[in-house]
């Protein structure tokens, strides 16, 4: 066993580390033998020289078997998932979940909380009174089996080492380095013990990797590395030039989902992402041959209601209301100021800086500004204008919702600090390439 001042030295130098070095460096983590300086210059050295992709398998196996690993085969069903870098006005899972339930996939999907100016899964569902994201395994394993899906987080089981080279990684700028954001995100997940993967890489001003080139690599490091590990995966490079839905904060997402899942309102754009993600995941699911047969599943377990109620009975069965979906704006908060951005001028919707949008959210009380503070799940944004939109002065271009006046009058001047009006529509992206 290398001393783990030595495995740093070696990757530090620009050497190749060998599996049994970063096996025995993340057990030291893990176990926490290794001391935080050390994982952080750790870190550091991966952070600077990189890692191969023989490396980051190693690392992502090694994570993933620093805790406990679910065991699903029990179930009669193939285990998937799907996993977004995260953007605002995203929540394709609390549909996509449900969807793939219905179609015969298992999906215990295992979601994180709001990050920068990027929304949370947990923080959302949490807006629901009741619901439970960290169940005991007995809860976690009877609602899947019952029910085919369950949105949850990590336990402190579920990969621990992960846990702490990310604490580490956040307080020592190494966060942007490729071969450690595979890991983290990849561990995680094969901890959830899934077959197979689908991943929504974004890129545009509200993606957390916002250069084209630059998502498209971590799309390719996160396939490749998934498939090294064994697991079956393709990524989808999705726009997020602007919110994906027309809602950004947690308890107007929610709302906004059983809307969706209801038929009652379905943003064209939203609708498209969210079939394309099912379908391909179906694909990698071995329930469908090919796309169009996917999309075509997914379809039809959205608009028969099959999808909903997969979704109400997720909710009861982590412990929110039983009827949720049927008295929804009864369960989830408001906030008590409901304010409309006006449009300054006429104009089409040209541009939209949508990480300031995100953190408009963020400064409303909807997003956290230091670890583990609380936020508010009522406030947000709501009836968001899509790209290319029409618009006369003074005519809505979405709506604050606030917890006071003050805060309600700076995110109006906020939002339209952040949009660009012109003459021309821009052009459309949504899904912008598949990697397999």
């Amino acid at each position: 066993m290398q001393l783990p001042a030595e495995i740093i030295r070696r990757k530090r130098d620009g050497g190749t580390l060998s599996a049994d070095d970063i096996a025995d460096f993340v057990r030291g983590v893990g176990e926490g033998a290794i001391p935080d300086a050390q994982v952080a210059a750790f870190c550091m050295a991966v952070f600077l020289r990189g890692m191969g992709s023989d490396e980051t398998v190693a690392l992502t196996l090694a994570m993933r078997d620093s805790g406990d690993v679910l065991d699903w085969r029990f179930l009669d069903r193939p285990v998937a998932d799907k996993h977004s870098t995260g953007g605002v006005g995203d929540n394709v899972s609390l549909m996509l979940a449900p969807i793939l339930a219905a179609c015969g996939a298992a999906v215990p999907m295992i979601s994180g909380r709001g990050l920068g100016h990027t929304g949370g899964t947990l923080d959302k569902l949490e807006a629901i009174p009741g619901y439970t994201v960290t169940p005991q395994a007995e809860r976690l394993r009877a609602v899947v089996r019952d029910t085919g899906c369950a949105i949850v987080g990590q336990t402190a089981r579920l990969a621990p080492a992960d846990g702490r080279i990310y604490a580490v990684r956040d307080t020592t700028a190494t966060v942007e380095s490729v071969p450690l954001i595979v890991a983290s995100i990849l561990s995680k997940k094969l901890a959830a013990g899934l077959e197979s993967l689908v991943l929504d890489v974004k890129t545009g001003s509200g993606a957390f990797m916002a250069g084209e080139a630059e998502a498209r690599g971590l799309a390719r490091a996160l396939v490749d590395v998934a498939k090294g590990a064994g697991l079956r995966c393709s990524a989808l490079l999705t726009d997020m030039s602007e919110p994906l839905a027309s809602e950004a904060g947690n308890a107007l997402e929610v709302r906004g989902a059983v809307r969706f899942l209801s038929g009652e309102a379905q943003a064209p754009r939203l609708r498209r992402v969210t079939l394309a993600l099912s379908a391909e995941a179906l694909v990698q699911a071995g329930l469908a041959g090919d796309t169009q047969a996917g999309e075509a599943m997914a379809r039809r377990a959205l608009d028969s209601g099959a999808a909903l109620e997969r979704f109400a009975r997720m909710v009861a069965g982590l412990g929110g209301p039983v009827d949720f979906v049927e008295r929804m704006d009864e369960h989830l908060p408001r906030a008590p100021v409901l304010r409309p951005v006006p449009a300054p001028a006429a104009g089409i919707l040209a541009e939209i800086d949508t990480r300031a949008l995100g953190l408009c959210v963020v400064r409303l009380g909807g997003g956290r500004t230091v670890p583990g503070a609380a936020i508010d799940p009522a406030v947000g944004l709501s009836d968001l204008r899509p790209l290319g939109t029409a618009l006369s002065p003074g005519e809505p271009m979405g709506f604050v919702h606030a917890r006071d006046d003050s805060a309600a009058a700076q995110a109006v001047a906020d939002i339209t600090a952040a949009i660009r009006l012109a003459t021309e529509a821009p052009s459309a992206r949504d899904v912008i390439d598949t990697l397999r």
